[in-house]
């Protein structure tokens, strides 16, 4: 149990003596002249038992007082009750998570959380559209992780629509001498002579050919049709598009530190499709109309229009809807899932409300597996329109991120980072000025991305956190060199020791309040606070030659909580910290 829900359980137990049977919180006060903490339950508990609330909180002030734990307790207004916590519990507080953070974290019953993001497509180049999947579905995976949950990741790939019967053809219009494309081919492997840079330039060809040549597309149509259907020839050339196309996926991922447990597409989903239509059949939940098979999801509750699923288009070809409620069934049958996370545009909402219905209303999934929607918004440039490049196209992700390094090499100290450690410096501190953007706004949020501004080491930025970060461990490692130790805290010598320590206490319910939300904007805000704080602290003192030893021990013991919950935190944005910057 974290210390601030061990101040909160006394502070019910208190209330329960005295005949007050409900949940009481404390949350930080805005009047830190009046008390650190506010505890504002009165007014509610007068309802229940239909007494006055300054009577109530006299009640429980007058136990409170008698407690070491805490002081300065007043009652303002109707009965808000404004507390702080003594020196004495604060400094055993911090004894107590100094060796291991984790100490500061409350864990939750562990459940099984399957997270979809990502969400690349095969044989397309990543866009800095695909920035915030990766970004928010990785944070969360990994907040879960610290929570206590077991999680599971899955990039779930775009591999099954046009774009694979347009690279495809195209292929076969280039290369007519393959293997494949001989008569009676039995599906023996060949090489396929594309790298991907051909690829970058396979599927746009193809698609500008596809607006312009009606009998084109319907080639490629068809031919996404045979895929689905496992042709033999086709099948086979997509397979070695999808593997070439997956390792430059991957390579770019491995940039922003986004990784997935499952690398599975739309296509791993067509083994269940049969047995899915089958059941959907055996329950009456679908039927024909027109040639489509179609299933009725809206509500006798819908204030809105809720379209029917559909789940096969006349021709026979299958849908975004076909593959995702298989994908659910598949997911089912395969792991013993409490939770699933989908981290996704948030304009898809719909697309998933209707798949959603469509899982619970068969019984895929049953009342008590909580599938969960969680969309963001669009990151656009500093004018506040999307991310384009010279040329007027959808900027590559990986434009983007050379882009950043080129701008955060300029501030790379080269007196300090030797010439072989800047290029692995600068990407470490583009990727932090990348991902603390793209997480500082709440999820569901437009926001602006400047390149320029988002690198600076002064503000709210990555960078900034990152070099305060290395000089606290700086700091630690010159007290090693020193052979100073730091084992106990003892002293809180001032308002700014002690507004460090109370930030700290914080954590949990940061934490908390992150996974209940599903966004790390307060996370990102805390760790900026926390380390604004520590650097007015670290500016104001001379730690390392302070001749006190007591307060030098106990500063440097502070030093190192500070570190460790910047790491702690960093780590669960997906953020690296160089050694030097």
């Amino acid at each position: 149990m974290s210390k601030i829900n061990e101040y909160e359980k006394i502070i019910n137990d208190i209330a329960k003596n005295k005949g007050y049977d409900s949940h009481i919180t404390i949350s930080t006060s805005n009047r830190r002249d009046l008390g650190e903490f506010q505890i504002n339950d009165a007014m509610t508990l007068a309802k229940i038992y239909h007494k006055n609330p300054v009577d109530i909180a006299k009640d429980i002030k007058e136990e409170l007082d008698k407690d070491n734990n805490f002081e300065n307790i007043n009652i303002a207004g109707a009965g808000f009750i404004n507390v702080s916590i003594s020196n004495g519990s604060l400094i055993k507080y911090i004894n107590e998570i100094k060796s291991d953070i984790n100490n500061n974290i409350d864990k939750m019953n562990p459940k099984n959380i399957l997270l979809d993001y990502g969400g690349a497509n095969v044989a397309k180049t990543l866009h800095v559209g695909h920035l915030r999947s990766a970004n928010i579905g990785e944070a969360l995976k990994r907040l879960a992780k610290t929570l206590g949950h077991n999680t599971i990741s899955d990039v779930h790939l775009g591999d099954s629509g046009l774009q694979a019967g347009l690279v495809v053809l195209e292929i076969k219009n280039r290369y007519k001498d393959l293997p494949c494309f001989k008569e009676n081919y039995n599906g023996e492997d060949f090489n396929l002579p594309i790298t991907i840079e051909d690829l970058k330039d396979i599927y746009p060809t193809a698609s500008q050919k596809s607006k312009e040549d009606e009998n084109y597309l319907n080639e490629a149509r068809q031919i996404t049709y045979q895929i689905q259907n496992n042709d033999i020839v086709y099948t086979k050339i997509w397979e070695k598009v999808s593997t070439l196309s997956k390792r430059d996926i991957k390579n770019i991922y491995d940039r922003i530190n986004t990784n997935f447990d499952l690398w599975e597409g739309e296509m791993d989903s067509f083994k269940y499709i049969k047995e899915l239509f089958k059941y959907l059949e055996s329950k009456n939940l679908i039927y024909e109309s027109d040639g489509a098979i179609i299933m009725d999801v809206k509500e006798d509750t819908d204030d809105k229009e809720i379209p029917p699923l559909l789940l096969r288009k006349s021709d026979g070809a299958y849908l975004y809807a076909t593959t995702d409620l298989a994908t659910i069934y598949g997911r089912m049958k395969r792991f013993k899932l409490d939770e699933i996370w989908y981290t996704t545009d948030i304009r898809q909402e719909l697309h998933f409300t209707q798949v959603f219905r469509g899982a619970y209303k068969s019984k895929i999934v049953d009342e008590n597996t909580k599938l969960g929607f969680y969309g963001f918004g669009t990151m656009n440039g500093k004018d506040g329109k999307p991310f384009k490049t010279r040329s007027g196209g959808v900027m590559p992700l990986e434009m983007l991120i050379n882009l950043i390094k080129d701008e955060c090499k300029k501030r790379i100290n080269r007196n300090i980072v030797e010439e072989e450690k800047v290029e692995e410096t600068s990407e470490l501190i583009a990727i932090a000025a990348l991902k603390y953007a793209d997480l500082l706004p709440f999820r569901a949020t437009d926001y602006c991305f400047d390149p320029a501004k988002f690198s600076d080491l002064d503000g709210k930025t990555g960078p900034y956190l990152l070099y305060s970060t290395i000089r606290m461990k700086s700091l630690l490692n010159k007290a090693d060199e020193s052979n100073i130790k730091y084992n106990d805290y003892k002293i809180i010598n001032n308002e700014t020791d002690k507004e460090i320590v109370i930030t700290l206490l914080t954590l949990p319910n940061v934490l908390k309040r992150a996974y209940d939300s599903k966004s790390i904007n307060e996370i990102a805000e805390y760790i900026y606070k926390l380390t604004s704080i520590y650097n007015k602290f670290y500016s104001e003192n001379k730690i390392i030659t302070l001749e006190n030893e007591d307060l030098r021990e106990s500063w440097l013991v502070l030093t190192k909580v500070v570190y460790d919950t910047n790491m702690l935190l960093l780590n669960i944005m997906g953020i690296k910290c160089p050694e030097k910057m």
